[in-house]
């Protein structure tokens, strides 16, 4: 059973988030242009060893708005609360969620053990969020796809094909792609069209964090460095300067998955093989 509720953060925003499952408490941090449902497979494949934990983070689904001083500290504050909440000592961080999770171990010394899945660091400018001002340009001018296309070919997300094609053919299709979205959606999911404003938030996370590399040797947790072998270099070439980092850090590729391996199988993803992992290095 998947219940819904809520918890405050230190600045008093509302943090949604789904429970369901059974067991010592995980959370399941989600990274850009998700929200907690993006991994509701994953947590019914761990389900029957966890209660699985799945917060909207700001600005996204159940949640309150990102608010005036956002940054990686009001999301820090946000994991921490439900920590606090839930009791969970365990963490699976996706993406930029895997950057508030490093993060959130520096500070919350209960966090025993975390699962880092593809952190999008910023490793000697590996990756260079300079596309933000035409992002936030595109976003305030109603130019949604455009904006969606942008974040897509910068961050190296679509597949090789989409990446190579030319902005001026990417725009229709997607367009074409958020108006099936808006007719399908369910109830608490949102839609691209609805969580394209909140990549601002990711890359600003980037930027914010792309000199605190040195400073992760002070992680206490025990950590799983995970990652996909059909993934962006970038991302795998921030996994290898955290595993000269990370005092307590073992490091697994998914083969033949990529960066959305976390999420659901219509969507490139893979929920069996992560749990299979998670559970081998969880031990529950």
């Amino acid at each position: 059973m998947i219940v819904t509720h809520h918890v405050i953060s230190k600045d008093d925003t509302t943090i949604g988030y789904r429970r369901l499952g059974r067991g010592p408490a995980l959370i399941i941090l989600h990274g850009a242009m998700s929200a907690g449902h993006s991994h509701l497979q994953l947590a019914k494949a761990l389900s029957d060893r966890y209660t699985c934990y799945l917060p909207d983070r700001r600005g996204r689904g159940a949640s309150g708005p990102s608010g005036l001083r956002y940054g990686v500290q009001r999301e820090v504050e946000d994991l921490s609360a439900l920590m606090e909440a839930s009791g969970a000592r365990m963490v699976l961080g996706v993406s930029s969620g895997a950057i508030i999770t490093l993060k959130t171990a520096l500070v919350r010394p209960e966090l025993d053990k975390a699962v880092i899945f593809e952190p999008p660091l910023s490793v000697n400018g590996s990756n260079d969020p300079g596309w933000l001002p035409l992002f936030d340009a595109r976003i305030a001018s109603g130019d949604i796809s455009g904006a969606l296309v942008m974040g897509m070919k910068r961050t190296q997300m679509g597949p090789p094909l989409l990446n190579a094609m030319p902005e001026w053919l990417l725009r229709p299709m997607t367009n074409a792609m958020m108006k099936r979205q808006d007719a399908d959606s369910q109830p608490g999911e949102p839609t691209f069209r609805q969580l394209a404003p909140t990549l601002h938030n990711d890359a600003w996370i980037v930027q914010e964090t792309a000199d605190d590399l040195a400073g992760f040797a002070a992680v206490e947790a025990e950590v799983l460095l995970l990652g996909g072998s059909k993934s962006p270099a970038y991302l795998k070439q921030a996994l290898t300067a955290l595993e000269g980092v990370l005092p307590h850090a073992c490091r697994v590729e998914l083969p033949g998955l990529g960066h959305g391996a976390t999420g659901p199988t219509d969507q490139g993803g893979d929920p069996g093989a992560v749990a299979k992992e998670l559970h081998a290095f969880l031990g529950i």
